[in-house]
């Protein structure tokens, strides 16, 4: 019985909880800086801390006193740095998956999904450039900004014209919210990723860049291939047909009031998901 008692207060239930937690936190916490410039920062940080418990086990005063004041310092440094990863992060645990449905009718849903898709593809078809992206939670009103306001409905015409060469709004993305196009001609952040494709231009850049500073999708047209490609989190998908597309779009388009996930959902381990609630 005492070995018993012995093995449950070596084994409890919260600090097996509590490595859990902390494994989870590392394990997201990597995925956020993995592929940026971060990684490499976050790898010197690692090296300067084995190197300052090394100079404390091996008495070499001098070094450790010059490492912990470094280490000191640096925490202000590090915030500086990892500022990007930092949003991302905060931003990830304040969101939800779905559309913000205050914007979006629910029976325009399969128009909306539609008219994108009939614009995509006439893109696709005469090798016009595009660059679109739909808002989700996060919003994106400091790149609304930069752009050209346009707030009309979610029409293929309308994206077709924006997009048309030597135009005024051809430069630059469409932003859309629900079932409006916010503006035309917004400028986005370039993905600072070394593992994007050197083949891909600035617009697909732009495109997987906006969907690491949010939880937007957006949607890129090829100027010299015509393929069509998907950006979200910061992994782009390529290549993908009409069919492909339209799945995508009334996923993220369901008349869903809230969908989130399960806490562990959001970590990356389980996506399960609650019940649409229907309005």
């Amino acid at each position: 019985m005492n070995f018993l008692y012995d093995i449950y207060n070596v084994f409890r239930l919260r600090d097996v909880v509590d490595i859990l937690i902390i494994a989870i936190i590392t394990y997201n916490c990597l995925k956020l800086i993995k592929g940026t410039r971060a990684e490499q920062l976050a790898k010197g940080i690692l090296v300067i801390l084995v190197c300052t418990k090394l100079s404390e086990w091996f008495q070499l005063y001098t070094l450790n006193w010059l490492l912990g004041k470094l280490m000191a310092w640096g925490m202000v440094a590090v915030l500086i740095v990892f500022q990007p990863e930092l949003r991302r992060g905060l931003e990830f645990l304040g969101r939800t998956s779905s559309i913000r449905t205050n914007s979006t009718d629910i029976s325009d849903t399969p128009t909306i999904v539609t008219e994108i898709c009939d614009a995509v593809a006439s893109l696709s078809r005469q090798k016009i450039g595009a660059l679109i992206v739909l808002e989700r939670q996060t919003g994106l009103s400091e790149f609304v900004e930069t752009g050209t306001e346009i707030n009309g409905y979610v029409s293929s015409g309308l994206l077709i014209n924006i997009f048309i060469p030597n135009t005024p709004l051809h430069d630059g993305a469409v932003i859309i919210e629900g079932n409006r196009i916010l503006a035309a001609a917004c400028f986005l952040p370039l993905s600072d990723s070394e593992n994007i494709s050197k083949e891909l231009g600035t617009r697909h850049r732009a495109g997987i860049g906006i969907t690491e500073r949010s939880d937007c999708l957006s949607i890129m047209v090829s100027e010299e291939t015509g393929s069509i490609s998907t950006a979200e989190k910061g992994v782009i998908s390529r290549y993908l047909d009409i069919s492909t597309l339209e799945s995508i779009l009334s996923e993220i388009y369901k008349p869903v009031i809230e969908n989130s996930d399960s806490i562990f959902g959001k970590w990356g381990f389980f996506n399960e998901k609650d019940e649409d609630k229907k309005q």
